[in-house]
């Protein structure tokens, strides 16, 4: 909570304390008075500084983010139209990540100086080294316009079939995957070979366990706590590529929205994209901190 009182404190007067006038900067250098007026009168620019920030709080406590400059509809009514294309992005990101981005970590630690091991660890750096965009305009190119195997751009809802959905969600999946797994890849297989080294995993291998359940059941588990944490803050990394996914994939999601908001200077749209992000940041970091417990026995608050 007091983070998000800092964040919110912060958007507020980003604006406000800026040199000039806000509703100039808002509407630009071609804005009639009357459109100057609205402005002021839809934020609040008349009242004294703390009357607006008490009136801003107030509204916000009850859900309202105001309404756009713009499209002259309520922000949060314009954040519920885009959010199902960015959270299915995120979740098929996450999941797919995760799927093949542990195991190639595992299996790298596993096979420690082999060509296995180099093998993972350039293509993290491939990962790490090539853009988002670079990434989707290829697979676009490949398996869009030269196998004609997917749709080249848009979205489909769920609910219209998991077919259409599927075709339309697959490449932005694996586009924005690609530096996520790398991330993960690169930090499983460190914390990997931190465990292996350990007297506990020598002697379950010296007991004659499986190598498998070695590394499953004794060295993964252990090393499961940092492998988390990158998880939770490779968020950034999630985030950002949304914005970009969604630009090259031309997704009416989220990220397209703060793009279109920040190019028209609808600053409440603005404002709410910042508090909607810092809140997420913070629900992963608690969420992470909650998985600690969960995953070592030995971690209390």
């Amino acid at each position: 909570m007091p983070v998000m009182g800092v964040v919110a404190l912060f958007v507020f007067l980003l604006l406000r304390l800026t040199p000039g006038d806000p509703a100039a900067i808002l509407a630009g250098d071609n804005a009639t008075p009357e459109r100057l007026e609205r402005i002021r009168t839809s934020l609040g620019l008349n009242e004294p500084l703390i009357v607006q920030f008490v009136t801003w709080v107030n509204k916000l406590l009850h859900g309202d983010l105001g309404t756009s400059l713009i499209s002259n509809l309520p922000v949060m009514k314009m954040i519920g139209q885009r959010v199902e294309p960015s959270i299915s992005i995120a979740l098929s990101t996450i999941i797919l990540a995760v799927i093949v981005a542990v195991p190639l970590g595992v299996i790298a630690a596993w096979k420690h100086g082999t060509w296995i091991d180099r093998f993972v660890m350039g293509l993290s750096v491939l990962g790490f080294s090539v853009p988002v965009f670079v990434v989707g305009y290829v697979l676009i190119e490949i398996f869009a316009i030269d196998l004609r195997w997917v749709p080249v751009q848009g979205f489909k809802s769920i609910s219209n079939g998991f077919g259409p959905f599927f075709e339309r969600i697959i490449l932005p999946t694996c586009a924005l995957s690609f530096i996520y797994i790398a991330l993960i890849a690169r930090m499983t297989r460190a914390a990997m070979l931190d465990v292996l080294g350990e007297d506990y995993v020598r002697t379950a291998r010296a007991k004659g366990i499986n190598e498998v359940a070695v590394m499953m059941r004794h060295a993964l588990r252990n090393a499961a706590v940092p492998v988390i944490t990158v998880i939770g803050t490779g968020f950034a990394l999630l985030i950002s590529g949304v914005v970009v996914t969604e630009s090259v994939f031309n997704i009416p999601g989220i990220g397209r929205l703060t793009v279109d908001a920040v190019l028209a200077r609808d600053y409440p749209v603005i404002q709410a994209m910042i508090l909607l992000t810092s809140l997420i940041y913070v629900v992963v970091n608690l969420l992470i901190d909650v998985a600690y417990t969960l995953l070592d026995p030995r971690i209390r608050y």
